[in-house]
């Protein structure tokens, strides 16, 4: 093995030039791998866990996930019925016996619960009227089951809810959007019609553009007053010790109870699914760079088979097998997959560091202030790993071909 080791590195100094080109391709493609999957992995994991952090894990809401079936449809269930002029019923909506089912799910492990009623108004201030999320909390319970009080940028967190008759605690983005700030006094309006003073007590600022500029928190007694729902819950949430087991824990709660239960994959199905359709063009763009690359190695291996032929005649007359031929070969295009792969890393690595320099600030769904990478071992490994097979694969039809040359008929035709 040492020898044909020795074999292939002698072939390949012989052509320093085409080996670094081929090597530099390799390189290339390693380099830009690692650094798309950095980028593209810590974006994604940037938005989970903002999302893991910021929401519910799953969420009992008034409402069924399918309509409730008609008497006419039960009792004719395969019947050529039409009905019409159904009317529903004008009832108060809500979780019936809500302090119940929170006990129940207290009394579970790893389990943190947060009833809460949420309901949409209409903040008024200077002339400026927005639509708003109201949830109204129970304030130690949200302490447990939400990080809500550590986005809280000023002084007080939510105790403050407590200490003023009409508190209320609203995002950065939605005070800049009303223009008002701390302790300012705004009209809350509910659909119900219902008309409140409340004094701006908390500013909270979680990065996820969608909650600071439409979301505000307020006693649950208070918000029920102001929807005129007295006693009324129409959210249980639930957040969890592992967030991987939420879509588990909202079916047992939907067969258990009826009530649609929502986990925070359910919620955002379509931006978990568009990750994975970005993930997948990635890789496919990554692995074109790859296959490219190879075909400079195929050529580098072909050439050197071709300027060789007269050195493969006199290898096979001294009793080299033709396998000994062909692991020649192959242990070329090896080499210089491996070596390419190594330069590759400390590339991807230099990349990563550059790309992690790099500053701005853009809001879309969250608040971005740079590039948000994160390398494992994974992305080294499997790039690497995809380059020195590839090139070894790359080398396989020359040697192929070099393992098959006869050397009488080598030394008739240089003859």
């Amino acid at each position: 093995m040492k020898l044909l080791l020795g074999i292939a590195l002698g072939h390949l100094l012989a052509r320093k030039r085409q080996t670094l080109v081929s090597m530099m391709g390799v390189a290339m493609g390693v380099g830009f791998t690692i650094a798309m999957s950095s980028l593209m992995e810590g974006s994604q994991q940037d938005f989970i866990s903002r999302i893991v952090d910021n929401m519910p894990h799953v969420t009992l809401k008034d409402e069924f996930r399918d309509n409730p079936a008609q008497p006419v449809d039960i009792v004719f269930p395969k019947g050529a019925v039409e009905l019409k002029g159904v009317k529903p019923k004008d009832e108060i909506r809500g979780i019936k016996a809500p302090w119940n089912k929170v006990a129940s799910l207290e009394a579970l492990p790893g389990l943190r619960v947060a009833p809460t009623l949420s309901a949409q108004i209409f903040l008024s201030f200077s002339g400026k009227d927005v639509a708003v999320t109201l949830y109204g909390i129970d304030i130690e319970r949200e302490r447990q089951a939400s990080h809500i009080e550590e986005d809280i940028v000023t002084e007080g967190g939510l105790t403050l809810l407590e200490g003023t008759a009409n508190g209320i605690i609203i995002g950065k983005g939605l005070a800049t959007k009303l223009g008002v700030q701390l302790h300012d006094t705004l009209t809350a309006t509910s659909a119900a019609g219902v008309v409140l003073k409340m004094k701006v007590v908390g500013l909270f600022h979680t990065g996820i553009i969608s909650t600071d500029n439409n979301l505000g928190y307020a006693l649950l007694k208070k918000a029920q007053v102001l929807a005129n729902r007295p006693n009324v819950v129409n959210h249980v949430r639930i957040k969890m010790d592992d967030p991987m087991q939420a879509m588990e824990m909202a079916e047992q709660l939907e067969r258990r109870w009826g009530y649609k239960a929502e986990s925070w994959q359910e919620t955002n199905e379509g931006l978990l699914g568009a990750f994975v359709i970005r993930n997948t063009v990635m890789y496919i763009t990554v692995s074109a760079i790859l296959i490219v690359a190879s075909f400079g190695i195929f050529n580098v291996v072909s050439t050197v088979v071709y300027e060789k032929t007269r050195d493969i005649a006199i290898l096979r007359s001294m009793g080299f097998e033709p396998a000994d031929i062909r692991g020649i070969f192959l242990l070329e295009g090896f080499l210089v997959g491996l070596l390419g792969a190594l330069l590759g890393w400390a590339l991807g690595f230099s990349l990563c560091q550059i790309l992690g320099m790099v500053r701005f600030n853009i809001k879309m769904m969250t608040e971005v202030q740079g590039f948000l990478l994160q390398s494992t071992w994974i992305h080294y490994t499997m790039s690497g790993g995809v380059a020195a097979l590839s090139a070894t694969l790359a080398a396989w039809l020359p040697a192929r071909k070099a393992s098959r040359l006869k050397p009488v008929d080598i030394i008739r035709g240089a003859a």
